[in-house]
């Protein structure tokens, strides 16, 4: 996948944590709560349908204001790639306000920890900037802190 400067953000990190728990915490509706967005915001409901077309809908509090996030699945491949887009919700229903499409990859490395690799692909320039501005590197990188710290946990 070619990535365009002006209307992709992207990071790849290396998580000391197995790719299988990585993937069953980002498909997994009971999960998601704990670690999506940036504390202290939470994730309040979750719904998935794991399949191509199917839903990922969350909602989110952030500062007592509650935001809810309809979207689908574009791509999914078992242990290793999720795609998600806010453009559409389940059956194919269009947003009136689409933001991005998420891409969520994870491979193995010999080490048996994952590289994780989050990308956030936008419309146009001025969502991309928005998304910049509003802390794309420093929020994803704070959820993907949380989703160690959690993946962590359960392996203990």
């Amino acid at each position: 996948m070619e990535l365009d400067p002006k209307t992709d953000l992207s990071f790849t990190r290396i998580l000391p944590v197995p790719r299988a728990l990585v993937w069953e915490c980002w498909t997994s509706a009971e999960h998601i709560p704990n670690f999506f967005v940036p504390r202290p915001h939470a994730v309040t409901a979750c719904d998935i349908n794991l399949k191509v077309g199917g839903r990922f809908n969350t909602t989110f509090n952030v500062e007592g204001n509650e935001m809810q996030n309809n979207g689908v699945y574009l791509e999914v491949i078992d242990g290793k790639k999720l795609v998600f887009t806010d453009a559409y919700a389940e059956g194919w229903k269009p947003a009136p306000e689409p933001f991005m499409t998420a891409i969520i990859e994870l491979e193995d490395t010999p080490e048996g920890h994952t590289k994780y690799t989050a990308t956030a692909r936008h419309r146009n320039t001025e969502t991309a900037e928005q998304h910049k501005q509003m802390g794309f590197y420093d929020g994803w990188g704070t959820v993907v802190d949380q989703l160690v710290e959690y993946i962590q946990g359960l392996q203990k």
